[in-house]
């Protein structure tokens, strides 16, 4: 018997658990299924009581719980050497305060990114010393809310571009994401960012078998992994990709959008319980389509 939370993926059993935590009956459901479906937006309660149940569970979260946030996703890009920009990881401003002379010493510009947030709403660009102090004020001003921890990279020259590369099972689509006002900083869609699935191919590729690896590595098999690609001095050098981030509930306009995201999703769950010997009996094709562009 396979076990879906997840509202768009149909299977023999099909249970919601949104907007609360699993309760004894997710439970027993959870020991008595071969398999566990989760949604995207799964609450770690919900995730740890599967991992601990079930030895069939997608999506693979343990990265997503185990190093939550953008804090936490520098120090997995640290413990597995990913190539990234050079990195400072804050838990809080007075950690800031007592060791923030090394971020002084790098030089500008740098980017500051609170813990949370998406589409580039919670990232700054730091061209002085002063917009440094004004973007710590920030973050001391949500600290006092509850919400603590940014981490500093130095802004590295990329060509008003990113490359993301989804991860959903063994799928994988990788495409551009380019700005083009040098106005705006920042490559997500929701700041007017244009997609691009053909230029530089070969750039595509190198940055999908650098996400392959990695995933391998850290077992994340449905995520958004954003590198960019830093832009060299010689003509004749290739661009270094670099990690930038990774997003467990990304957007779908570079993927033909939501009906077609689940479309992708509905066949790679398929494959993984197919790796396991493992099938669902189901009467219904229907997908759903989803609250993320």
């Amino acid at each position: 018997m396979i076990l879906s939370f997840h509202p768009c993926y149909v299977a023999e059993v099909n249970r919601l658990c949104a907007g609360r935590d699993p309760d004894e009956a997710d439970l027993a459901a959870i020991r008595s299924a071969d398999a566990v479906i989760l949604p995207q937006g799964c609450r770690p309660s919900l995730y740890r009581m599967a991992r601990q149940n079930n030895p069939h569970v997608f999506p693979n979260y343990d990265a997503c719980f185990d190093y939550p946030g953008k804090t936490g996703q520098a120090r997995l890009f640290q413990k597995l050497d990913a190539a990234r920009p050079r990195t400072w990881i804050f838990e809080n401003t007075e950690q800031f305060r007592r060791r923030g002379t090394a971020v002084h010493d790098a030089g500008f510009p740098l980017v500051l990114k609170l813990d949370w947030g998406g589409e580039g709403e919670t990232v700054f660009l730091l061209r002085t010393l002063a917009e440094l102090k004004d973007a710590v004020a920030t973050a001391a001003g949500y600290e006092r809310t509850g919400q603590a921890g940014f981490v500093i990279q130095r802004f590295i020259p990329h060509g008003h571009r990113s490359l993301r590369v989804a991860v959903i099972g063994h799928s994988r689509a990788a495409y551009w994401r380019v700005q083009d006002s040098s106005r705006v900083f920042g490559t997500s869609v929701a700041k007017g960012a244009r997609i691009d699935t053909t230029s530089d191919s070969h750039l595509i590729q190198m940055g999908q078998g650098m996400v392959d690896a990695f995933c391998r590595r850290s077992g994340i098999d449905l995520a958004g992994i954003d590198l960019i690609f830093e832009e060299t001095a010689q003509a004749d050098e290739s661009p270094r990709p670099l990690f930038l981030e990774i997003n467990y509930f990304f957007g779908r306009t570079g993927l033909g959008g939501s009906e077609r995201f689940y479309e992708i999703l509905q066949a790679a769950i398929d494959r993984w319980l197919a790796d396991r010997g493992l099938a669902v009996s189901r009467t219904s094709t229907e997908t759903c389509s989803g609250d993320k562009p």
